[in-house]
């Protein structure tokens, strides 16, 4: 595959399971090198950058958060152990979780247990959010993680990560098609290689590999909701 994204541009990975789409989440944060080709940023090859500069320079959400055993506070500091407590706090509160940490009685001293496990997996995942505002990084890596939350807590985290997509370029691992409508780019990829590139329109269009995955989950997320309610409307 070959693609160019520009600096601040939201771009978004689909294809099935097994695409190749964390694995090139992976070179880029060089958890494993290229046995062939390379990976620029502004046209500087990622391996010329000491591993600890480069990581630096990303921020990366993933679909499974990874919290530590400690407080919150210390686990929002470690993308920044600089940050004041006043910055934490302005973090928290874009990623909308300053209300839920300020209700504990210990408010961000409160310990969660190791990996979160005191915390909903929607308020693990607001705490990710938040610890990579704190960081500020201008390159983010988003593995989207909100196929699996109610639908207040959903529109609660898509808030957080519209602040934090903010003057950032951001790549997003796409599970949910209704949610990458707005990217500037798609890139489809299939079985290790990129196979249809352009806007969410433009990809229906080509009726490609896109289309049929939009299609095939539309109709599932269609015949869910009817499921709970069949007098909704479909629009």
């Amino acid at each position: 595959m070959s693609c160019t994204i520009p600096a601040g541009a939201v771009v978004a990975l689909v294809g099935p399971s097994g695409a190749g789409k964390s694995t090139l989440f992976h070179l880029i944060l060089r958890f494993y090198e290229p046995t062939s080709g390379r990976i620029l940023i502004d046209d500087t090859p990622i391996h010329q950058f000491p591993v600890r500069d480069l990581r630096q320079l990303i921020s990366y959400v993933p679909q499974e958060t990874h919290l530590f055993s400690g407080t919150i506070r210390e686990n929002l500091r470690y993308g920044r152990p600089s940050a004041s407590d006043s910055d934490i706090v302005s973090a928290a509160k874009d990623a909308n979780i300053h209300d839920f940490i300020a209700s504990l009685p210990n408010g961000y001293g409160t310990e969660i247990g190791e990996r979160g496990l005191r915390l909903s997996g929607g308020q693990r995942q607001r705490i990710s959010i938040a610890r990579a505002i704190l960081k500020d990084a201008p390159i983010l890596l988003l593995d989207e993680a909100t196929s699996a939350l109610d639908s207040e807590t959903e529109l609660l985290i898509q808030d957080a990560l519209d602040k934090l997509m903010k003057h950032r370029t951001t790549i997003v691992i796409a599970h949910r098609l209704s949610t990458v409508r707005n990217a500037d780019a798609i890139f489809v990829m299939d079985n290790g290689h990129m196979v249809e590139q352009g806007t969410h329109y433009e990809l229906i269009q080509q009726k490609g590999l896109y289309s049929h995955l939009y299609r095939l989950q539309f109709r599932e997320e269609t015949v869910t909701v009817l499921e709970r309610d069949p007098n909704v409307e479909i629009i």
